[in-house]
């Protein structure tokens, strides 16, 4: 991969890669540094990737990046400050993404990252298990549970409108 073809990378995929990326974790400054980092580890291995892959490789390296962000973070938590409520859904909303938002951050990392790239950004089940090292069907597994989970988590359409 060249100079130019490094370029047209950067313009072609980084607004994608911060949408999946912010949809997982919320946070855009650490959406940022997580891009912006793909692209950097992109720079240094720019001899070994092939351009006709470059979307993979840098959806992989953002998707690892935020899990050992995410696996960080985990660490640092106060598990005995939990709120029950947190964990209950009793409340009426008229706002539908806003309840598909709560919804997805009850989802597991892995579910909501197989959720995101394939319901949001449009990926195949094979590209999924190629960015996320699972297989096919582990991926197509993951997808039904969590549509399962937002399903019993969000309940008919007709309770929230």
């Amino acid at each position: 991969m060249n100079l130019d073809e490094y370029n047209i990378s950067v313009d072609q995929h980084a607004d994608g890669m911060f949408r999946f990326i912010l949809k997982s974790i919320r946070d855009e400054d650490k959406a940022r540094d997580i891009v912006q980092d793909s692209f950097e580890k992109l720079w240094r291995n720019v001899e070994n990737v092939n351009y006709l892959k470059v979307k993979s490789y840098l959806y992989t390296t953002a998707y690892h990046t935020m899990i050992d962000l995410i696996r960080r973070e985990k660490r640092k938590e106060d598990f005995e400050n939990v709120d029950v409520r947190d964990y209950s859904h009793s409340e009426h909303y008229s706002d539908l993404s806003e309840i598909l938002d709560e919804a997805l951050k009850r989802l597991s990392d892995v579910q909501r990252s197989v959720i995101l790239l394939r319901d949001y950004e449009g990926y195949s089940y094979t590209e999924i298990a190629q960015i996320t090292d699972l297989t096919e069907s582990q991926v197509k597994v993951y997808i039904y549970r969590a549509r399962m989970h937002l399903k019993n988590y969000i309940g008919s359409i007709e309770s929230i409108v």
